[in-house]
């Protein structure tokens, strides 16, 4: 991929979407906002293509932008869906919905908008596609129901093209969400919001999309790099293929075509990809990639993607202490915890400018890693991860947190004796649907070197079964089975959590198996007023009252932390990218206008870290 690219992969299309729409929509007041906030134009919000991973030309229409909504009881159909209007693609509690509501279990959302296709739909398959919705949807398309899908960070579609009658479409779309009364994952969010918990995010909170397909089409497909053997492995799935069709792939370094192959049924194949440029936070190479299915010489369908070449493992070092290595060499990750949380959308950022700001700071700053907490972003944000050279620890939302029922494990030799919790069987499934979900959308992102699937014992189960399920199901990634929390032998990774100075785990743990990482420490604080969410009762785990003060006791932690890796620390995690809420330990405001400490000066500190 072009270095001209990055950044600038933003697909507009050049189809059309006629509705009709009300402008009367203005921002709820009463919080801190970002810059971006008045930039935001209501008739098309993020208007930027959702799914850089596969891209197909021109035949897609955003659907974000004001509808109608109501909000009512659970067990009521609303004659008329009219409270006002709600911005689309923002949560009704946020602000920048123009809501501004708490909905609570005892309420549904629902929204309503109606919609004409363009004429390049014509003759197509219809798509309707949700990037994530919380928590459990139903979608009716002309007074028909389209499907439900349950799970709050995972894109999902549905096949409307029978439900299409007539010129002008009625979509309607209900959402209930328990929030932290329900043992669905829903991350951080709880209906008291208190310390380093948040506001809760009902309904729709990323982009809403139609896309048109022919018959025949490519589905979806997995790749994997393999530098090792010097080959990207790819699993393709398609739709309605007749006899003679031909599936085809082919791989480009900036305008050059490398290497090209025809794929048979069962449609899986192995690219040769000879001398790989290895993708690295120093080099963020990416490749271009191309999936046709041509019937007679003619293309009949086609999307682009990108990948890159890159290998993440762990290895004994000389003195038998395991290290992550990442291209065959050890290179120590380090990079700030990464909520997600935005004051002005909640989960969602304004714009997607200000998707990237986050992850163009944490590049400036001399962090080459980012672990996302508790939270799944965006396509776009893990592009951008792709392009600018950020590796990835992606968590699992955490859910059914409450209560004390946990069976002990005995005998294990751990930092927190291992337990399990013992949750339902209905629990068990939803967790179990989501994770494999979420590792399935965002399998084919080079930037995401390890998987998390519980922190801090939050929801913890049947860690073993977990973790090898997730080990077996992408072998090509490190799986770090419970962040700072109960600890089992198992996975590739002991994690320890440690506030506010740094530790890290004993090397002879559990046989000394595993590699040694800090998954969290730090949260040093730094309120400054007129950029919190609240003036009084802010809080970090170590409070500063000026940039100075805080700056010393940073760069003696990164002193310290330099020593550890010498012991055999692989990795660490300082919390956090920015302010969350009342959470003022941030290295940026939570408003992002202002970075606590200078760029060019973390930049250098953190140097050491790497050498």
């Amino acid at each position: 991929m072009k270095k001209s690219t990055l950044f600038i992969i933003t697909l507009i299309a050049i189809t059309s979407v006629s509705y009709a729409q009300s402008t009367d929509w203005q921002l709820v007041e009463g919080k801190i906002t970002t810059p971006w906030s008045s930039t935001i134009d209501p008739e098309n919000p993020l208007p930027e293509y959702p799914r850089p991973q596969m891209q197909r030309k021109s035949n897609w229409v955003s659907l974000n932008g004001l509808w109608d909504y109501a909000i009512r009881k659970v067990d009521e159909t609303p004659s008329a869906i009219n409270d006002g209007k709600i911005l689309v693609p923002f949560a009704a509690e946020s602000a920048l919905s123009g809501v501004g509501k708490t909905v609570s279990k005892e309420n549904n959302l629902w929204y309503k908008r109606s919609f004409t296709l363009p004429k390049e739909a014509k003759g197509k398959k219809i798509l309707l596609h949700f990037g994530a919705v919380d928590w459990r949807t139903e979608v009716h398309i002309n007074g028909k129901s389209a499907g439900i899908h349950e799970g709050g960070f995972d894109p999902f579609s549905f096949d409307i093209t029978s439900l299409i009658k007539g010129k002008e479409q009625e979509l309607i779309v209900k959402v209930w969400d328990p929030t932290d009364e329900g043992f669905q994952p829903r991350g951080k969010q709880v209906n008291d919001p208190q310390s380093i918990w948040y506001t809760p995010v009902t309904g729709i909170w990323q982009t809403v999309w139609l896309e048109f397909v022919p018959e025949t089409h490519i589905v979806s497909f997995k790749q994997t790099p393999d530098i090792d053997n010097q080959q990207l492995t790819l699993a393709i799935l398609t739709a309605n293929l007749q006899s003679g069709d031909v599936v085809k792939i082919a791989a480009w370094e900036n305008d050059k075509k490398i290497a090209e192959q025809l794929v048979n049924a069962p449609f899986q194949a192995a690219l040769k990809i000879k001398n790989p440029k290895l993708w690295s936070p120093a080099n963020p190479f990416l490749y271009d990639l191309k999936i046709t299915i041509e019937r007679k010489g003619k293309v009949i369908d086609e999307v682009k993607s990108y990948f890159a070449m890159r290998k993440i493992a762990i290895q004994p070092d000389a003195t038998g202490i395991q290290r992550i290595l990442l291209n065959n060499e050890f290179v120590f990750q380090y990079g700030p915890l990464d909520q997600g949380w935005w004051p002005d959308g909640l989960y969602t950022a304004p714009t997607d400018e200000a998707l990237q700001f986050d992850i163009a700071k944490t590049k400036e700053m001399g962090f080459n890693m980012i672990r996302k907490h508790i939270k799944v972003e965006p396509a776009r944000w893990y592009f951008y991860c792709d392009s600018i050279g950020i590796l990835v620890w992606q968590d699992m939302p955490s859910g059914d947190i409450s209560g004390n029922r946990w069976q002990a494990q005995p005998g294990i030799l751990s930092i927190e004796k291992g337990q399990d919790k013992i949750r339902s069987a209905q629990s068990e499934a939803v967790y179990r649907k989501e994770w494999n979900a979420i590792t399935d959308a965002l399998h084919n992102h080079p930037c995401i070197v390890l998987w998390i699937p519980f922190n801090e014992a939050w929801g913890q189960f049947k860690t073993g079964e977990i973790t090898e399920w997730t080990m077996q199901k992408d072998p090509s990634r490190l799986v770090n089975s419970a962040s700072g929390g109960s600890f089992f032998p198992v996975g590739h990774i002991v994690d320890l959590h440690q506030y506010p100075e740094p530790a890290m785990p004993h090397p002879d743990l559990f046989g000394a198996k595993q590699a040694l990482v800090l998954g969290e420490f730090g949260g040093l604080g730094l309120p400054l007023t007129g950029h919190v969410w609240q003036e009084k009762d802010n809080w970090g785990y170590q409070s500063f009252k000026n940039e100075e003060e805080l700056l010393k006791r940073y760069v003696q932690f990164i002193s310290d932390l330099k020593q550890l890796i010498d012991k055999g620390l692989s990795a660490a995690v300082y919390t956090q990218t920015t302010d969350v809420e009342i959470e003022t330990n941030g290295l940026i405001t939570y408003d992002r206008k202002v970075v606590k400490l200078s760029e060019a000066k973390l930049w250098e500190v953190h140097q050491k870290l790497y050498k």
